[in-house]
């Protein structure tokens, strides 16, 4: 078993959303450990939350010592209630009161706009399809029923509108012959645990090199 993340606090913290088996949330905080994003950019993963009390991923996040959450939604008389809970469950994994990045990994809830504004700019979602294409559910099987020669998985910055915003990172993966919706997102998977780690590590990278910018001189 990997050792547990050294408690040090971050001056960037990351808190990762997950419904389920969280495979994209280890792949998060194993390339950051193997990536030594602490050391170099002074970030870290802090925390995961689900909305599933049974979401195998939670008892693998306290294997690894992180902070771990659920906040069962079927609770909630609202979506505006459950996100309240959310984000205040969020904002106390960080010791700065306010993580500086969520990211939402396979996590399955439509998110009202007032807690997207709230981290509006800092929160990341994956999304397995090459979007614009196939936004919502049941991707693999549409893409596979429209034909489609390719598919992929997309990671882009969360917007109130679904499946939306910037997209920082995709990746290509050819449809198959035979292929079934089960055997294209097993294909589509190994891909994301490779472009979500990229495409937060250059976001930090990129974050870093502002912090440590010289100001600019006035001639």
């Amino acid at each position: 078993m990997p050792p547990p993340v050294p408690m040090t606090v971050p001056t960037a913290s990351i808190v990762v959303l997950i419904s389920g088996q969280g495979s994209n949330m280890e792949a998060l905080v194993q390339a950051a450990r193997q990536g030594r994003w602490e050391q170099r950019f002074g970030a870290r993963v802090v925390g995961v939350v689900s909305n599933r009390p049974d979401a195998p991923g939670l008892a693998w996040a306290r294997q690894q010592g992180l902070q771990a959450a659920a906040l069962d939604h079927r609770h909630y008389p609202t979506r505006e209630a459950f996100d309240a809970d959310l984000a205040h469950t969020i904002d106390a994994m960080d010791p700065h009161g306010q993580p500086a990045w969520v990211l939402l990994a396979g996590f399955m809830r439509i998110l009202t706009p007032g807690f997207v504004q709230r981290y509006e700019g800092r929160m990341l979602n994956i999304h397995p399809s090459l979007l614009p294409a196939f936004p919502g559910l049941h991707t693999h099987r549409r893409a596979i029923e429209s034909g489609c020669r390719f598919a992929g998985a997309t990671v882009h910055r969360v917007t109130a509108e679904l499946d939306h915003g910037d997209i920082l990172e995709q990746a290509v993966v050819p449809v198959l012959p035979g292929d079934t919706p089960d055997t294209l997102a097993a294909r589509v998977l190994t891909q994301e645990h490779v472009i979500y780690p990229r495409a937060v590590e250059r976001l930090l990278a990129a974050a870093a090199a502002v912090a440590v910018a010289p100001p600019q001189r006035n001639v």
